[in-house]
């Protein structure tokens, strides 16, 4: 097998030709943007394949996060509980309210929020007087966490919880899709994500006062008047009716793109079963994941590091990348608080052996069993 001369990418958009009826059926009627007859369908169906009442389509998931916030009330000074094994994007909305961001760490069986931790800061809140305003849980790499039990725990306390499955569109919990759960759910649009608008996301709920708010602000918060009139600062977070019908393209093929992606964790899940040392992250009891993107540890006993193995990968044209890194270790949350259910950090210690490998949808078998058969080298030294 030789080295392939086509860089073999992480993930990346998976076209199948069906959104150009849906962009021609935009250009004839010349509804470019702002919005337009394709943002409204693509809500409404969206919202109808989530199991939600409404939907919002914006520019970005990042944006439909920071409606949510805003619609929760978090304002300066606030505290927002936020998993820490996650992207930036997932805690940024709340600095942009000026809010404060507390860390809680993941579960083995899952990678995602552990609710013992989260009852743990919740105990803490609760002693210092000191609430959260909101619960922002994210579902990493197309995966929930241990979703019945964070619900319950943020209903005891009277806390929203808000739902970031911007990487888990398609997976279900127990047949209930994920970015239903919460009582805001957010899906993201990147080029990268399992189906993609180039650049979007969702804001969904089953609140209708909700939805209706999170519309007024996205379009500049601007009010009915013959003149353009504003009695509250909004912001230019709409979805344009060209991006939503590239969006419809592809949601005919969400299932389809899932099952691939599924199959890619299959093989990998095969190939390395008897490999000491390699641990693929674990699909959630009662759920079935997307598998947006198959993650894999290293343990310290290959005397092998995520970084010699990414390094190989990349010299025989294959990109991998770290997991993220917890947010309670960025620098720009030095001095956050965090909380773990033990004295032992589980995001810790999954970003210093994680690392995600390529996992498009549309990657072949061939190209799979590249990777596959560089990872096994560079393990072999």
């Amino acid at each position: 097998m030789n080295k392939p001369e086509k860089r073999i990418l992480l993930s990346y958009p998976h076209m199948s030709g069906d959104e150009l009826k849906y962009i021609e059926d935009a250009f004839r009627s010349n509804w470019i943007a702002p919005l337009g007859p394709h943002v409204d369908a693509f809500e409404k169906e969206t919202a109808q394949y989530a199991g939600v009442k409404h939907a919002l389509a914006t520019s970005s998931g990042s944006a439909a996060l920071h409606l949510a916030l805003r619609l929760f009330g978090v304002e300066e000074g606030d505290t927002v509980f936020c998993s820490t094994l996650t992207f930036i994007a997932s805690v940024a909305p709340a600095i942009y309210q000026k809010a404060v961001p507390v860390f809680i760490d993941s579960d083995e069986e899952t990678w995602n929020m552990s609710p013992m931790a989260l009852e743990k800061a919740f105990d803490d809140a609760k002693k210092a007087n000191k609430m959260p305003k909101a619960v922002i849980v994210a579902e990493l790499y197309g995966q929930p966490p241990k979703i019945d039990e964070i619900c319950e725990i943020c209903k005891s306390y009277n806390v929203p919880m808000l739902e970031d499955a911007a990487e888990a569109l398609g997976t279900t919990y127990k047949g209930q899709k994920c970015g239903s759960f919460g009582d805001i759910g957010v899906f993201s649009y990147n080029g990268n994500k399992i189906i993609t608008t180039s650049g979007g996301g969702m804001l969904l709920s089953d609140n209708e006062d909700y939805v209706k708010k999170a519309r007024f602000w996205a379009t500049q918060a601007r009010d009915a008047a013959p003149w353009y009139e504003h009695t509250e600062i909004g912001y230019n977070y709409r979805m344009s009716n060209l991006l939503a019908a590239v969006g419809r393209g592809q949601m005919l093929h969400l299932e389809e793109r899932i099952d691939q992606r599924r199959k890619v964790y299959a093989r990998y899940k095969k190939a390395f079963r008897d490999i000491p040392g390699i641990t693929l992250m674990p699909e959630a009891k009662d759920c079935r994941s997307i598998q947006w993107l198959t993650a894999i540890t290293i343990d310290p006993s290959t005397q092998r590091s995520f970084m010699d193995v990414l390094n190989y990968l990349n010299a025989n044209n294959v990109e991998s990348r770290p997991v993220w890194k917890p947010m309670h270790l960025q620098p720009v949350f030095e001095g956050a608080k965090y909380f773990t259910h033990s004295d032992k950090s589980v995001s810790d210690r999954i970003f210093a052996t994680g690392l995600c490998l390529p996992s498009a949808s549309a990657m072949t078998e061939d190209e799979q069993e590249w990777v596959i058969k560089c990872v096994k080298e560079a393990l072999a030294g």
